[in-house]
């Protein structure tokens, strides 16, 4: 008898859970009443979505029953959510013309909201545009962004820094996974090509309740592209110039989708000779290539979707250390580094009757590889310097990747992740919407090189979270709570007393955190954002167990194995004023640390190198943005932008510290013109970023003089018979300023910056 009851209810539920459904309609425009042709109709929940034909009409089909919040939004008309349930009979909607630019879906909140309706305030660029301003690197493009700035080495290695954090205090997620690639490294980039990413989120500011450790300082949230529409087969071809570097990288991608099972597939290639000063030289050894490979295949139906994708990126890059040879070859000398990262995601996700289950695992392979010059055949160095100087004109070197190939790594590190996050989106509850979730990470770190940066180790992360969302008709409210915990066990190396020992750690940390945010809809045009929030980070291997000389940074350091977490509280307030003329931003926050973990010279030096301590002490950042967007109507296709940014960060003591960005503002004047007879979608800007002296160092740092950059670009888009090219070029540092920022790890050495480049893109839609 039990088991037919069971069967009974299993085949009830079935016809809930499984029944097809279909959702359909037209959108059309407010004002005239006309059809809006190619309007985007999505579900961010489902990630499931359409457009709209010639007569406004769209289908989407295959969709579990249920309430789901629907996206519309189209360019030149305001975005609009609305509660649906499915299923549901034909339904009608429309869109409001509006010069303010499209809304889109933000994915690294819990909630999947437009950034109108989010209670925490997250700043999204498409990777497109931030190509039109001349980036030469995913880590270039991303400093655009007001509050972010780039930690580089040259112009081929660069990590993010969001309001003064950088490194293992920024987390970076692609794929869905957090990316693990040995980031407590000044001088280890991202490791990731701008190829392949659809768009570029930043959390500014502790998101430990979502992702646990190492997110006090904020989160970088890469959003792959998107597959095709159902029905449709896309490829796509670019190339891009780079006038200072002589470089160029290409890419080739081809997706194509049916109603169910969707696979898209992109190949990139990069390679940049040594980038040029404002003074004309070359800075040596800054030339890198890189090797990228995105795939991904998709299946949804009505009760389950599931997205396997999968990321290969072989990195080489050279080791700057002085201006030297000039040459524009692109052939890597020694010192360089060869990382190889795969990364291996699947997002699945099954849909109840008003709820679902999402389950994301990650597999990360991550190879460093470091060659030095003393580790090369010591006999050939003085016929290979002056070897390099016969053969500039023909653009090689002496010591260059074939002859690599016998080459034995002086430092090769292995660091294998696995991680997992599953969360169940609980049904409604009147106006609440709740998340509940578990969160976890398996890591193994090992060495087969001859020099230890840090030793082998296994780390493992748990945590289990819950956050809930009110949504009144003026206010939203946001809170959540979580518990982590992170164990690390190093193995020893080397023998006690000796330079480069390293002692076995084995050590637990655990932190409960929490978040709550508030939302007000002022007014018609003004809304105010309260977020509270704490966050935590275990200490790294490097902070616990360094003993050694770091090359890269011409220091000493060694760690401490009684280091606590770092456990801070942030608040951030923000408000936002929008009408159809203009719109304007204040955002500020102040962000307290606990044994904030930095390094502290000793006055000692080891093999001439000056010696350096971890220690902790409490501090304390705080700053903001203020920005504004004018776009006078009926003069839609003017744009006028500024925005300013400034950041103090001081430890308890009163001093100052390290690492911080120096206060900046940046102008933009642009112009957009949809329609043309010949050229649609035509772009013009100029724009002017003026940085600040930088006078608030750290002990150890000295003063940045303040510069100021000028840029430009223009592009268009052709419609060629059944295919389209996109077309831009674009400037920057057009005067040739010859110039050191603050965070360049090359000041010390003072060696400048880049200097003037243009890029040259073409684009092929097919």
């Amino acid at each position: 008898m039990r088991k037919i009851l069971i069967t009974i209810l299993l085949l009830a539920v079935s016809n809930v859970i499984f029944a097809q459904n279909q959702f359909s309609g037209t959108v059309k425009n407010q004002e005239t009443g006309e059809a809006v042709f190619s309007a985007s109709v999505y579900f961010p929940k489902l990630e499931k979505g359409s457009t709209t034909d010639i007569d406004g009409h769209f289908t989407i089909k295959n969709l579990p029953a249920g309430n789901y919040k629907l996206i519309v939004s189209s360019i030149g008309f305001t975005s609009y959510s609305k509660d649906v349930s499915i299923p549901a009979s034909e339904i009608q909607l429309v869109l409001k013309p509006s010069a303010v630019e499209m809304e889109e879906v933000i994915v690294s909140t819990p909630f999947h909201q437009l950034q109108s309706e989010n209670v925490m305030r997250v700043e999204r660029e498409s990777v497109s545009e931030l190509n039109k301003k001349g980036a030469v690197t995913l880590a270039d493009g991303i400093s655009q962004i007001a509050g972010v700035e780039n930690l580089s080495t040259g112009v081929g290695i660069g990590k993010p820094v969001i309001r003064g954090l950088s490194s293992n205090r920024v987390l970076t997620y692609t794929q869905g996974v957090r990316m693990e690639n040995q980031q407590f490294g000044g001088e280890h980039g991202l490791g990731i090509s701008s190829k392949g990413i659809g768009s570029v989120e930043v959390i500014k500011g502790p998101a430990s309740l979502l992702y646990g450790s190492d997110a006090i300082g904020g989160v970088l949230y890469l959003n792959p592209e998107q597959y095709a529409s159902a029905g449709e087969t896309k490829a796509e071809f670019n190339g891009d110039y780079f006038s200072n570097t002589l470089g160029y990288q290409a890419s080739a991608m081809a997706k194509t989708s049916g109603e169910k099972l969707k696979f898209i597939a992109r190949g990139s290639l990069a390679e940049h000779s040594d980038n040029k000063t404002g003074d004309g030289q070359r800075v040596t050894n800054t030339r890198f290539n890189e090797k990228d490979l995105k795939t991904g295949i998709a299946y949804q139906n009505e009760k389950f979707k599931s997205d396997l994708r999968y990321n290969f990126n072989r990195s080489e890059l050279g080791i700057p250390e002085e201006i030297g040879t000039q040459t524009t070859s692109k052939t890597l000398v020694l010192p360089y580094q060869q990382i190889d990262n795969h990364i291996l995601s699947a997002d699945n996700t099954v849909y109840f009757a008003n709820s679902s289950l999402n389950a994301k695992f990650g597999y990360q392979f991550n190879n460093r590889k470091e060659f030095e010059d003393h580790h090369h055949h010591e006999e050939e160095d003085g016929e290979e310097h002056d070897h390099h100087d016969e053969e500039d004109d023909h653009g090689h070197e002496g010591e260059h990747s074939e002859e690599g190939e016998d080459l034995h790594p002086a430092l090769d590190m292995e660091l294998e992740t696995f991680n997992y996050n599953i969360k169940y989106n609980l049904p409604k509850l009147g106006k609440f919407e709740t998340i509940a979730g578990i969160q976890g990470m398996w890591q193994d770190n090992r060495n087969t090189g001859e020099e230890i940066l840090i030793p082998d180790a296994k780390t493992v992360d748990f945590g289990v979270f819950a956050t809930t969302h009110l949504h009144l008709s003026l206010w939203d409210f946001q809170a959540g709570l979580r518990y982590d915990t992170r164990t690390i066990d190093s193995e020893m190396h080397g023998q006690e007393g000796e330079s480069g020992y390293m002692q076995a750690v084995d050590r637990s940390f655990n932190s409960v955190n929490g978040a709550f945010g508030a939302k007000y809809q002022f007014s018609k045009n003004l809304n105010v954002r309260l977020n509270l929030a704490s966050g935590f980070r275990a200490p790294n291997l490097a902070e616990l167990t360094s003993n050694g000389a770091h090359h890269g940074a011409n220091r000493y350091e060694v760690g401490n194995p009684e280091l606590d977490n770092e456990q801070n509280f942030q608040v951030d307030f923000s408000l936002e004023w929008r009408n159809e003329h203009f719109e304007a931003f204040a955002n500020a926050f102040h962000n307290t640390i606990n044994d904030y973990i930095y390094l502290t010279p000793t006055g000692e030096t080891i093999n001439e190198n000056p010696v350096y301590d971890y220690i902790q002490d409490d501090a304390k950042l705080y700053g903001g943005e203020i920005g504004m967007h004018i776009h006078p109507h009926p003069w839609d296709w003017m744009h006028i932008e500024s925005s300013f940014e400034t950041v103090t960060g001081k430890r308890d003591d009163d001093t100052y510290l390290p690492l911080i960005p120096a206060n900046s503002i940046t102008n933009t004047f642009r112009v957009e013109f949809n329609q043309g007879k010949f050229i649609q979608n035509k772009y013009a800007f100029i724009r002017l970023k003026n940085v600040f002296d930088k006078e608030n160092t750290s002990a150890f740092e000295t003063r940045t003089g303040g510069y100021s950059l000028l840029g430009a670009g223009f592009g268009g888009r052709v419609q060629l018979a059944e295919s389209e090219v996109q077309i831009s070029v674009n400037g920057n540092n057009l005067l040739n300023k010859n110039y050191i920022a603050h965070l360049s790890r090359l000041k010390t050495d003072g060696i400048a910056n880049i200097g003037q480049n243009f890029m040259v893109s073409l684009q092929w839609f097919l």
